[in-house]
C-alpha cells in the first residue's frame, strides 16, 4: 500500500481531526526513524497512518477490527499488521521487528509532544523545547491520557536513550510542521 491509499483509508474511516492529527504525528515520527536506520520510510508512514484507523468507529475492538479489515480489503504486508496488533500492549502481540518497536515507541510519544505545542500560545510544535517536553513529562497531570511508562518502555525497546527519543520525535514533528 502506497502513502496516498493510506491517508484516504484513515480519513475515511476518522473523523475527527484530533486523531487525524495524531496519526499523522506518528507518521512523521515513523518516518524520521525510518531514515535513521535505512528503513523502508514508506511502509513506516503507512503503518503509523494506519495504526489507530479503526480506533474511533470500533473502540471496542481495536486494533483487531482494523487488521482484520486491512488484511481483507488491501496488500498491507503481515510485518505491518503485526506492528499494528503490537502497539497495544493488550493484544498480546510481541513487537519482535524494529517497524513494530518504533510505532510503539513514538504513539504515547507523539500525543504527549502535540499537548505540549497546543499548550503553547503559539500552538507551534517547532517552539516546543526539550527541556519544557521533560518537564511536562514529569508532571503527570499535564497530558494525562499519555501512559508514560509506555513511553518509557517504547524508547527503551528501540534501544534510545529516553531524551535522545523526546529530541527525535520533538524533531521529526517540527520537520513534519515546516
Amino acid at each position: 500500500m502506497q502513502r496516498d491509499e493510506a491517508h484516504a483509508l484513515m480519513t475515511q474511516f476518522t473523523p475527527s481531526e484530533s486523531l487525524r492529527r495524531h496519526m499523522l504525528n506518528v507518521e512523521a515520527a515513523m518516518r524520521f526513524y525510518a531514515r535513521e536506520w535505512q528503513e523502508d520510510e514508506e511502509q513506516y508512514a503507512v503503518t503509523g497512518l494506519l495504526h489507530d484507523f479503526d480506533y474511533e468507529q470500533y473502540p471496542g475492538e481495536h486494533p483487531f477490527w482494523g487488521v482484520k479489515y486491512l488484511r481483507e480489503h488491501t496488500d498491507v504486508g503481515e510485518d505491518v499488521l503485526t506492528a499494528i496488533l503490537g502497539h497495544a500492549t493488550y493484544s498480546g502481540v510481541a513487537r519482535e521487528t524494529r517497524l513494530a518497536q518504533t510505532l510503539f515507541a513514538v504513539d504515547e510519544l507523539t500525543g504527549l509532544v502535540q499537548a505540549a505545542a497546543l499548550v503553547r500560545p503559539d500552538r507551534d510544535v517547532r517552539q516546543v523545547e526539550l527541556s519544557s517536553l521533560k518537564k511536562r513529562f514529569k508532571n503527570k497531570a499535564f497530558a494525562g491520557g499519555v501512559n508514560r511508562e509506555e513511553v518509557v518502555q517504547g524508547a527503551a525497546e528501540l534501544g534510545v536513550d529516553l531524551d535522545t527519543h523526546m529530541a527525535n520525535v520533538l524533531r521529526a514533528m517540527g520537520e513534519m510542521s515546516d
